[in-house]
């Protein structure tokens, strides 16, 4: 999995690319937690998500409840095969997804 990271001002957008497992979820966790104190708004960048896991929805359900109390989190451009994992998991009914 690649991660592209940028802040401007409290906004702070990550492009995802790759696949979101058990083994890059912890990849993605460390990015949010190091950018949440200065951001009050997330936008998360899916064109690039190939793929997604329970341990992936896991960072996202996580980011979700962070942000939150903040301006908020969304996710845009997600795949065919990553809007279905969120579909059957009922996770469009608790994300922001454009």
């Amino acid at each position: 999995m690649k991660l592209n990271t940028q802040v401007s001002g409290s906004s702070a957008t990550i492009s995802i690319t790759g696949r979101l497992e058990t083994m890059t979820a912890p990849q993605l966790e460390s990015a949010i937690r190091k950018i949440l104190p200065d951001t009050d708004e997330l936008t998360l960048e899916l064109a690039g998500l190939e793929y997604i896991s329970s341990a992936g929805l896991r960072v996202l359900l996580s980011a979700q409840k962070a942000y939150i109390k903040k301006k908020g989190m969304k996710l845009i451009h997600a795949r065919d095969e990553v809007m279905e994992v969120f579909e059957v998991t009922g996770f469009t009914e608790i994300l922001t997804i454009e």
